[in-house]
């Protein structure tokens, strides 16, 4: 006779509407909010627990999809050339990886507890209409980046086309562009709002044999340039032009920032991804195996790459598009070719169109959903015309970027301080659709968290300041006593914010225990 396991009784509802398993994943029981709410739309209520289903090999795969690309590539090469040795450079970028990881882990945890993305996190700490303020601004770098990133991926498959087909660059052109060179932008722009208009789930499959197959490609590229080096080139013995001593740090910590700031705007909405996850482990493990690691090695390749391409060519390639062009190998071209539009698309699509496709429907939950805020955010990356920002890094990219950058430090200490100091990982879900609910505060805004986000906000970028002619900023700074901070922008900004919005909250802490 077969023994018969009795069915596990699903764990008995809450008096909020809610149910909890072993793991202490929460789901919103049905009907526990109305649907057709004014903050509330099918894409921004949490995953249920059924389908919170990503492994580690998914977020770990999610990681290594989005750190190998083009820019990710020339992190190393942007050190190199501010005086730092390959050692140096590597170094900076492994421990901004490291450092970046924490507030990666600690919003990350909200995902796969409650289901939620990152809009809707938010409203726990700004309010239910106040979280349009800091998701509206991370949507902008979003969406800067996503028509910035298209169109690099453009130019990639049009210098590789040009490679292959004679002829190709040397057509006719429009609005200062060879048409072949729109041509490729416009394809390669179709083909990423198709994946994603997909939804959450071919993303995911997407990512996972992308992943692989762009760090093959890499290795390929290492290897080939290894065999016509004959070995490495002098690069990896050219010593550091700034030492270890007093010139070193003033260099250093400002790029520790930035390198931090590259991967800043992915701990504001990693919610977004960490909702599908199967349970903590998942996340941690997978962001853990898959960030640090991922970006340390591939600044490793891409020093020892470009280190062959100067014992070659003599003179050091850090762009792999360029570098991948001077082979006369059809085969080699083509394999770059698919290499180059898989490493794009993966990162494109994950960091810069899933966070302000949620953060738009979370403006507006009744007209736009996961897909129409998708196609809204392709749609602004063309009108942005990111040909012309790519024209003049100082003033858009390193600008105005790298202020909006700066901003999201202060929104992630406000996110981190309430999540975890304030609230202690307790959230009640139902009232993050609702108004009236204990995240209502005032008509909706947390003047709290506004006034944190606005002092951490100018301690953060207050003393931005631009060499003469190199951007719109006075020399001494927008505000000359904070000059010296400028360059630790992130790190001030979520130091800031954290602390001040901790001690504003402790009456409402007090009130809700």
């Amino acid at each position: 006779m077969t023994a018969t396991v009795p069915p596990v009784p699903s764990p008995p509802p809450s008096d909020s509407g809610r149910l909890t398993d072993a793991q202490g994943r929460v789901e919103l029981v049905p009907g526990a909010v109305p649907a057709g709410g004014r903050f509330v739309n099918e894409d921004l209520l949490p995953v249920p627990l059924a389908d919170r289903h990503w492994t580690t090999y998914n977020f770990a795969a999610l990681w290594v999809g989005m750190a190998h690309n083009i820019p990710s590539w020339l992190l190393a090469s942007g050190l190199v050339a501010l005086g730092m040795d390959w050692k140096q450079a590597v170094f900076t970028i492994a421990l901004a990886n490291v450092i970046v990881l924490f507030p990666m882990l600690l919003t990350g945890h909200a995902g796969p507890k409650y289901g939620i993305p990152f809009p809707v996190l938010a409203r726990a700490s700004f309010g239910l209409r106040g979280a349009n303020l800091p998701a509206l601004i991370r949507a902008a770098v979003a969406c800067a980046w996503f028509g910035i990133q298209t169109w690099i991926g453009g130019q990639g498959i049009f210098v590789l086309l040009g490679t292959v087909f004679g002829g190709w660059t040397e057509v006719a052109e429009i609005a200062g562009q060879p048409w072949t060179l729109w041509l490729c932008f416009v394809v390669f722009w179709a083909l990423e709002l198709a994946i994603i208009y997909r939804g959450m789930e071919t993303l995911r499959r997407f990512e996972n044999w992308a992943a692989p197959f762009v760090i093959v490609g890499a290795l390929v590229l290492l290897v080939w340039i290894a065999v016509k080096a004959g070995g490495f080139g002098p690069l990896l013995d050219q010593p550091s032009e700034l030492g270890w001593g007093e010139d070193f740090w003033p260099v250093f910590f400002p790029s520790l920032m930035g390198m931090i700031a590259f991967w800043s705007t992915l701990s504001l909405n990693i919610p977004d991804f960490t909702r599908f996850g199967a349970g903590q482990r998942a996340q941690v493990w997978g962001q853990t195996l898959g960030l640090p690691t991922t970006m340390t090695l591939f600044a490793l390749l891409s020093v020892f790459v470009t280190s062959g391409s100067q014992a070659v060519y003599g003179v050091p390639i850090w762009d792999p598009v360029q570098l991948a062009a001077k082979t006369d190998n059809v085969f080699g071209l083509l394999f770059a070719l698919v290499t180059v539009l898989i490493a794009t698309i993966s990162v494109n699509i994950a960091a810069n169109v899933v966070s302000p496709a949620y953060d738009l429907a979370n403006l507006a939950p009744r007209f736009v959903n996961f897909r129409t805020g998708a196609l809204i955010t392709g749609v602004v990356g063309v009108l942005i015309m990111p040909w012309k920002l790519t024209e003049t890094p100082e003033l858009y990219i390193f600008t105005w970027l790298g202020l909006v950058g700066g901003l999201l430090g202060t929104v992630a200490g406000i996110l981190i301080a309430d999540y975890w100091i304030v609230r202690r990982t307790r959230l009640e879900p139902a009232d993050l659709y609702r108004p009236g609910g204990r995240y209502w505060y005032a008509s909706g805004w947390n003047w709290r968290a506004v006034l944190a986000f606005a002092v951490g906000g100018v301690l953060a970028i207050g003393g931005s300041h631009s060499a003469p002619g190199k951007g719109p900023f006075p020399e001494d700074g927008l505000i000359p006593v904070l000059k010296p901070l400028a360059d630790y922008g992130w790190a001030v900004g979520f130091a800031a914010s954290l602390l001040l919005y901790t001690l504003l909250m402790l009456p409402e802490r007090e009130r809700h225990r």
